[in-house]
């Protein structure tokens, strides 16, 4: 299975992380400017939310222009504790102020505020930075425990040629994928997960759920009673406004009919002879309603015939036009996949998605699970 991330550093014979970097790391002077075109734009697009930034695009030039950099400092200011708020306006209003002068019983006394305000903003930052690093060690062990519960390989299953690849947004993410062998008798369980936001709340309620999966999918004889469980879990365990997707299926060794329950997640694709077809059997996302009630599904997949899962971290990828690379171009590019390995699909694919995507970065989790029917049992 793919994962994202490198190792930047090496190991000396202590067992310590050593560096060998200069204090610039990997810095590029040519690649500066689209360096910053894009944390400019993930500023933008991190703190106006949807609906600011439709109003922001509506507006004419000369009013942007005032409006925008006031709705960003507000948006700046409430992420800040109150604390560090009231540190950094009294700061913006020193620099306000800046140089002045008075008079006390005729003795001239200057203040220079630039100094003060620069301190002010830096301690800040000092903070914030703190903050960040401390998070980003907790993050780090998160990670490390997110990819061991994520399977390492794609297992081995008779009739079938499996393949699957992950990667977050962030350093930890929400969607789940995960094999479970022999659920019942002769099958194999597939899922792909999609929990609602990106980062550490998303993979521990991830977690959460596959843990969940993994205690009510053996021996269930009906998957959509499997459903009304795993919604039952977490409606009663879950976290206010998070909620999950979940494709799941069994599929039976050498081929056979495919059991499937689709909980609130996208319609996967099956890719056949001539035509590419819609899973459309879906009912409502995990954890959003007590009394939401689910059904199972049945597939037949023919000798060749290719099962496209995805996350919607595919189809809703943006471009730097703000365009979505969508389901009709996801169906166009497998229509010619059929015949390739999965493994060379998958690839295919997610290159597609980096070329659309160019220097823009990912706004949510990517997960893509391919199951292709074997020619031969």
């Amino acid at each position: 299975m793919g994962t994202s991330g490198t190792d930047t550093g090496r190991t000396d014979g202590g067992g310590s992380t050593r560096r060998n970097r200069s204090v610039f790391g990997d810095f590029r002077p040519h690649e500066l400017p689209r360096s910053i075109k894009t944390e400019v734009r993930s500023i933008y697009r991190f703190y106006l939310d949807e609906e600011r930034r439709a109003e922001i695009e509506k507006m004419r030039a000369p009013k942007r222009v005032l409006a925008l950099p006031l709705w960003l400092l507000r948006s700046l200011l409430l992420k800040l504790t109150p604390q560090r708020r009231t540190l950094l306006i009294l700061a913006l209003i020193v620099a306000f102020i800046g140089r002045f002068r008075f008079n006390v019983q005729e003795v001239a006394v200057s203040f220079d505020g630039s100094p003060w305000a620069f301190l002010m903003v830096l301690f800040v930052l000092a903070l914030e930075l703190k903050d960040k690093l401390l998070a980003r060690d907790e993050i780090a062990v998160a990670r490390q425990v997110q990819l061991a519960i994520l399977p390492s390989s794609d297992p081995p299953w008779p009739g079938y040629a499996l393949w699957s690849h992950t990667r977050p947004a962030n350093d930890v993410g929400g969607d789940l994928i995960d094999y479970i062998e022999e659920p019942s008798p002769g099958s194999l369980g597939v899922a792909l997960g999609d929990v609602a936001g990106k980062g550490l709340g998303a993979a521990l309620l991830m977690a959460k759920l596959q843990a969940s999966l993994r205690a009510t999918a053996p021996g269930a004889s009906d998957l959509g009673a499997l459903g009304d469980r795993l919604n039952g879990i977490l409606c009663r365990d879950g976290l206010d406004n998070r909620f999950a997707t979940l494709f799941y299926l069994e599929a039976p060794a050498r081929g056979g009919t495919v059991r499937f329950l689709n909980a609130g997640h996208n319609p996967p694709l099956v890719v056949r002879a001539g035509s590419v077809d819609l899973v459309e059997q879906a009912s409502r996302p995990l954890g959003m309603f007590p009394d939401s009630t689910y059904a199972e599904g049945r597939l037949d997949l023919d000798p060749g015939d290719l099962l496209v899962v995805y996350s919607d971290g595919l189809v809703e990828a943006r471009d730097l036009a703000d365009r979505e690379f969508g389901l009709d171009r996801l169906k166009t590019l497998v229509t010619s996949l059929r015949d390739r390995p999965p493994a060379e699909t998958g690839r295919v694919i997610l290159d597609e998605v980096d070329r659309f995507l160019g220097d823009d970065k990912p706004q949510d989790d990517l997960s893509l699970i391919l199951i292709q029917r074997s020619f031969t049992g």
